[in-house]
C-alpha cells in the first residue's frame, strides 16, 4: 500500500495537476457580443473558481460542463454591473443543484458610492433585498447553500483546497476593486481587475506570473476620465516586463479597442517580449 502511495506522491509531483484558465466572458458592459467579465479555473477538469459574474457568465458557464456542485469560491474584482450582475442567477441556479457546501464570495469593501461585497449580497437576498424571497441562502440553515462574504480591503492571502488566492485593492477612479492572484499547482495567474494601476500595485503582484490577465478597455491615445479608470496598453506592457511575465492575455475588451489589435500589439511588443492573446469568449487556456 505504501508503495502505491508514494508511486502516485511522485506522478503528481512529476506531471502535476491540469491547470485551464477559461475566458467565460472577453467583454465589457456595452452590447457587442461579448459575454461581460468572468473567468473560471478549471483543476483536473473540475471547475474551481469563479472570478467576476458579468451579463451572459451563467450561460457560458453552464455551456462549459461546469458544475456548482464543484466551486471552492467566487471573486467578485467590483461591484460594476459588467462584473457581478449574473451573480444572482448563480445562487438562484444553485436552489436547483445538488450543492449544499457553503460557498465564498470574496470582494471588495465599500466606500460612499459602492457598497462592500457584504452589503452587496443583502441588498440582494437580505430581508429588504431585492430578491428578500431567498434571504435564507445568507444563513447556514438554507434550502439550498449558504454564501459567505468575505471582504477584502488590504493585500489578503487566503487558501482552498486546490489553490491560494492573493487579492490588492487596486485603482479605478472612485470604484473599490480587487486585483487577484491564483496559485495552483506551481503555476499562477493574475487578473488585473478593472484599473489604470495609478497605484502601481500590480507589479509585485504579477512577478513571474505563468499568465497576467490583463483588462485592455482603452487604446493609446484614449484621454479623459477613460484614463483614470483603465491602463493603456503601453502600461499594461510595462506590468508584464518589468515583472518577468511569461505570456499576456489582453479582455475586457470594448468597441474602442476592437479593430485596434495590430496597433496594440505593436505598442505592447516594442515594450514586452512575452507571448500575446486576445480573448474570446469561451477560450481555454492551458498552463
Amino acid at each position: 500500500m505504501k508503495t502505491i502511495l508514494l508511486i502516485l506522491f511522485y506522478l503528481t509531483t512529476l506531471f502535476g495537476a491540469k491547470i485551464e484558465f477559461e475566458v467565460l466572458g472577453s467583454g465589457g458592459p456595452e452590447l457587442d457580443g461579448r459575454a461581460s467579465t468572468s473567468y473560471l479555473l478549471w483543476v483536473d477538469d473540475k471547475a474551481r473558481l469563479i472570478v467576476d459574474m458579468g451579463s451572459g457568465s451563467m450561460l457560458h458557464f453552464e455551456e462549459s460542463g461546469a458544475k456548482l456542485e464543484s466551486l471552492e469560491a467566487v471573486v467578485l474584482t467590483h461591484m460594476h454591473i459588467d462584473h457581478s450582475v449574473d451573480l444572482a442567477s448563480f445562487v438562484k441556479a444553485g436552489y436547483f443543484s445538488s450543492r449544499h457546501a457553503s460557498l465564498d464570495i470574496l470582494g471588495p469593501d465599500g466606500n460612499s458610492y459602492f457598497p462592500s461585497i457584504a452589503e452587496y449580497l443583502q441588498r440582494l437576498f437580505g430581508s429588504d433585498g431585492a430578491y428578500a424571497y431567498m434571504q435564507d441562502v445568507l444563513e447556514d440553515d438554507s434550502d439550498s447553500f449558504q454564501i459567505i462574504p468575505v471582504e477584502i480591503d488590504k493585500k489578503t492571502n487566503r487558501k482552498y483546497k486546490d489553490f491560494t488566492l492573493t487579492m490588492i485593492p487596486v485603482h479605478h477612479g472612485n470604484v473599490p476593486v480587487i486585483a487577484v492572484r491564483i496559485d495552483v499547482n506551481g503555476k499562477s495567474i493574475l487578473i488585473s481587475g478593472d484599473t489604470n494601476n495609478k497605484n502601481h500595485s500590480l507589479e509585485k503582484l504579477a512577478y513571474g506570473v505563468d499568465l497576467f490577465v490583463a483588462h485592455y478597455a482603452i487604446p493609446e491615445f484614449a484621454k479623459g476620465y477613460a484614463t483614470q479608470l483603465h491602463m493603456k496598453p503601453t502600461e499594461i506592457a510595462n506590468i508584464a516586463q518589468k515583472s518577468h511575465v511569461k505570456n499576456l492575455l489582453l479582455t475586457h475588451r470594448m468597441k474602442r479597442t476592437i479593430n485596434r489589435e495590430k496597433e496594440t500589439l505593436e505598442e505592447i511588443k516594442n515594450i514586452y517580449k512575452g507571448d500575446i492573446v486576445f480573448a474570446e469568449d469561451r477560450m481555454k487556456v492551458k498552463l
